[in-house]
Parts: structure tokens; C-alpha cells; sequence
């Protein structure tokens, strides 16, 4: 029986992100969004878990070390990667700066999905 993947999108942001890890965080980070691709919403802890802090109850975040990319899936059950980070030596101050930005990007992704947005 064959699985389907699942959808998975990334704001240009965290492409940039992943792209200036060095090899070793970019191998683990890739194998996570694998993971992420073939396994869709069932995958959770210890490498998923959810934001608590979000406008949307529906975001998590993705975790890889001290990595993080906070996701959520929209309507259509993709996963949009929305914002990405290392939280190390920040691990409360991160969550302050970056789930703003991430409701945001969400809020404009589904704007633009529904045909309401640029």
C-alpha cells in the first residue's frame, strides 16, 4: 500500500534559513521536514508539539536540537512552514519575537489561498 505525502510549504524566509545551516543541523532539519512530509499531522512528539501562544490553535512547532520551525496546517491539510530559528541561549525570548511573525505569515497564507490576499 502506497502512503501519501502531505503538502508541505515554506515561506521564502525559511528556505533562506535552511539553506545557511551548517551540514550537519541542515541533514537534521531536511529528515525532520521529511518526516513531516510522510507522516502529515500524526507526527508529534518529541519532534512536533504545539504553540500554546499562537492567535492559531492549530500552530506547532517543528524541533530539531535547539532548531525550531514553527508550522501550522491550513484548510487544505498542507503544512506551511512559516518561521525558523535557533532559540539557543534565547528559549523564551524566541517564542516573544517569532510567533507574531508567524500568526502574520499564516493570516496573509490563508488570505492568499482563499483568493483575499496579494
Amino acid at each position: 500500500m502506497e502512503v501519501p505525502n502531505w503538502a508541505v510549504f515554506l515561506d521564502p524566509t525559511v528556505t533562506t534559513w535552511i539553506s545557511e545551516l551548517d551540514d550537519l543541523r541542515y541533514d537534521r532539519v531536511a529528515a525532520a521536514i521529511d518526516m513531516l512530509t510522510t507522516l502529515g499531522p500524526s507526527l508529534g512528539r518529541p519532534l512536533v508539539d504545539t504553540i500554546s501562544m499562537s492567535s492559531f490553535a492549530n500552530m506547532k512547532e517543528l524541533r530539531v536540537g535547539t532548531c525550531r520551525i514553527l508550522f501550522a496546517f491550513d484548510p487544505k491539510r498542507q503544512a506551511i512552514l512559516l518561521y525558523a530559528g535557533d532559540k539557543k541561549g534565547a528559549w523564551h525570548d524566541w517564542y516573544r519575537q517569532a510567533i507574531p511573525i508567524a500568526d502574520h505569515r499564516f493570516t496573509r497564507w490563508l488570505a492568499q489561498e482563499s483568493g483575499g490576499g496579494p
